[in-house]
């Protein structure tokens, strides 16, 4: 689906509650193109960019970027330079947390400043927006008003954040930017009304905060676990984890700021036998699910196969058939 001029879209359906409705691709320019985020490294996104450039664009990946180091968003970066050809392009300071999900050779290093040159004279901007994570990018083109936000903004409901300054000063400089029309998020559909909903971003943080510093004058000293009851009561259960991860970093940001005092907590003194015992077994379950996966995939090919050829495996020889008459 087309977007603007310069950007085309390639949504890929979720059922998981951190991914709201769909995980988006973008494809940028013309030719060797830009993609900006290729998703997890599972058939559905590997098959779906595949099947886009080959039937639709019928172009090439130039640069394989991405806008932060979450595997849903970096998964196949080695697909996409081994199978595609592409050079990547990752943040300069998310390296070391792309551990394992690198190719060899053909990686650039990209952060705050930088500016991807494209066929056809696409100019777009790299802006460093910590918050969600600390090596979190947007993409911006500002011809055609095009931001792409990644996890700092999504296209249903808000994001998960890990510093909250520096959050908030991210969102306030993507509210500056000229001439800004849509915002392309990693998660769900285009946000049409950007500006409002940046502020909207912006207002949301600030309330979160009044309710956080409220609940802690009404009852006293809590733990993040208890306010993130209180504030999110009807969440998803699959979600708490997220939002108190959200409450511990408005709390850690009042800490900073002298309104809060934590009483520090105690962490359960575990065994070391035990954490070892653990940890083999995980490794075991780890090998068990790769080996899963890895006949799954075989499962997949020769299914794939038999639509392909005759079923030899039923037949040494299979009937054949001649005409006596014609049918009338």
């Amino acid at each position: 689906m087309r977007v603007s001029k310069n950007v085309r879209i390639v949504p890929v359906p979720e059922d998981e509650p951190m991914r709201p409705q769909q995980t988006n691709i973008y494809v940028v320019g013309e030719g060797e193109v830009l993609t900006i985020d290729s998703g997890e490294a599972i058939d559905k996104f590997r098959w779906m960019l595949r099947g886009y450039l080959a039937a639709i664009e019928k172009s090439e990946i130039g640069v394989a970027a991405i806008t932060h180091h979450h595997y849903d968003h970096s998964g196949n970066l080695i697909e996409a330079h081994e199978a595609l050809k592409a050079e990547v392009a990752v943040p300069s300071n998310g390296v070391n947390l792309l551990k394992g999900r690198l190719p060899k050779e053909g990686v650039r290093t990209i952060e705050d400043g930088t500016v991807l040159n494209l066929d056809g004279g696409v100019r777009v901007q790299v802006i460093g927006t910590p918050g969600h994570s600390v090596d979190s990018l947007c993409y911006y083109i500002e011809e055609d008003g095009v931001l792409f936000t990644g996890d700092t903004l999504l296209g249903v409901g808000t994001t998960t954040v890990g510093d909250i300054g520096s959050y908030r000063a991210s969102l306030r400089r993507l509210l500056d930017l000229p001439n800004l029309k849509v915002i392309c998020p990693g998660h769900g559909p285009l946000v049409e009304d950007a500006r409002e909903r940046l502020e909207m971003y912006v207002q949301h943080r600030e309330m979160r905060e009044e309710q956080i510093v409220g609940a802690l004058r009404a009852k006293g000293r809590r733990t993040s676990w208890e306010i993130m009851l209180e504030l999110y009561p009807e969440i998803d259960k699959r979600l708490r984890r997220a939002a108190d991860g959200n409450v511990r970093a408005h709390l850690e940001a009042l800490k900073k700021s002298g309104a809060v005092r934590e009483r520090r907590g105690a962490r359960k003194k575990r065994q070391a036998e035990v954490v070892q015992r653990e940890r083999v077994k995980q490794r075991e379950r780890n090998k068990l699910i790769r080996q899963a996966k890895r006949y799954e995939r075989e499962a997949q090919k020769r299914a794939i196969a038999m639509q392909e050829n005759p079923p030899n495996e039923l037949w040494a020889r299979p009937p054949e058939y001649e005409l006596l008459q014609d049918p009338d």
